[in-house]
């Protein structure tokens, strides 16, 4: 099976998360993408400690469509930096893995 990555993505508003969510899941760069608002993010920038509330985007993708994704999602986003990080996914239910990987290719 190939492998899966969970990305992590913040966004300024929960209506600039949907519109990631679908673009992504619509590309088949993600097989599905989970939006969480209501995130308190506290982060030094340009040399200040700036505490915003943000929306988390949980997206699933298989390891060989990150690269993709990653150009997709900068090109996408309104931030100069938007933050993602992708995680392993060591162990699930081996069928939604499947799913995942079907669905994003």
């Amino acid at each position: 099976m190939r492998p899966i990555l969970l990305c992590y993505c913040t966004c300024p508003d929960p209506e600039t998360a949907l519109q990631l969510a679908e673009q992504l899941v619509g590309e088949s760069l993600a097989a599905c993408v989970n939006c969480l608002p209501g995130v308190t993010s506290v982060y030094r920038w340009e040399g200040k400690v700036t505490t915003d509330s943000e929306t988390l985007l949980l997206i699933k993708t298989p390891a060989d469509r990150f690269e993709a994704l990653k150009a997709r999602l900068l090109e996408l986003h309104p931030y100069d930096l938007p933050e993602l990080i992708a995680v392993p996914v060591e162990r699930g239910h081996e069928a939604y893995l499947a799913w995942v990987a079907a669905s994003s290719s």
